[in-house]
């Protein structure tokens, strides 16, 4: 699958993957769905849910992940409120248009420019807040919020995937 096919299906999930309502209850919901998946999986990641006004709502860091990954979650949620989508997708667009964050007019310390954030949109409203993931490598960070919400919506099968051997863009870390 080639990069602007991976940007259509980013675009496909966040279309499909928006809220009929959206509670803190939810984002306590969502986020124990998401943090019981880095759990079964061992994994070493952090998992946040923050509201459009940057409150945290819900957070889980695993053994292994660290203060670091509530830095890069930080820069994540900043990224995704100011550009409106996931983290993946602006990535993937600025490697198409050549683009970097600071030619968007955005600062490396306050932004970053990689997978681990994806908005959570009410239908016919817009986006009140942001579910995070941090400590793995891009598509994965991804893949882990798009499943988790999926599964919390209750559409798992009707939601398109990326290819489970996409590979990380290169120069980009976690």
């Amino acid at each position: 699958m080639a990069k602007e096919n991976y940007i259509k299906t980013i675009e496909a999930q966040e279309a499909k993957l928006q809220f009929p309502h959206f509670s803190k209850r939810d984002a306590w919901d969502l986020g124990n769905i998401i943090a019981q998946d880095i759990v079964n999986r061992k994994l070493p990641a952090s998992v946040s849910i923050r509201l459009a006004n940057g409150l945290i709502v819900y957070q889980y860091i695993a053994e292994g992940a660290s203060l670091f990954n509530e830095y890069w979650m930080t820069r994540k949620f900043n990224t995704a409120m100011v550009l409106e989508e996931s983290g993946l997708l602006t990535t993937l667009k600025g490697l198409e248009q050549g683009q970097t964050m600071e030619e968007r007019g955005l600062n490396m310390k306050d932004y970053c420019s990689c997978g681990g954030s994806f908005p959570i949109r009410i239908k016919g409203s817009g986006i009140v807040a942001i579910a995070l993931i941090s400590g793995l490598f891009h598509f994965i960070d991804h893949a882990l919020l798009v499943d988790g919400i999926a599964k919390y919506l209750k559409i798992d099968q009707k939601v398109p995937r990326l290819p489970p051997d996409a590979k990380d863009p290169p120069g980009r870390s976690k």
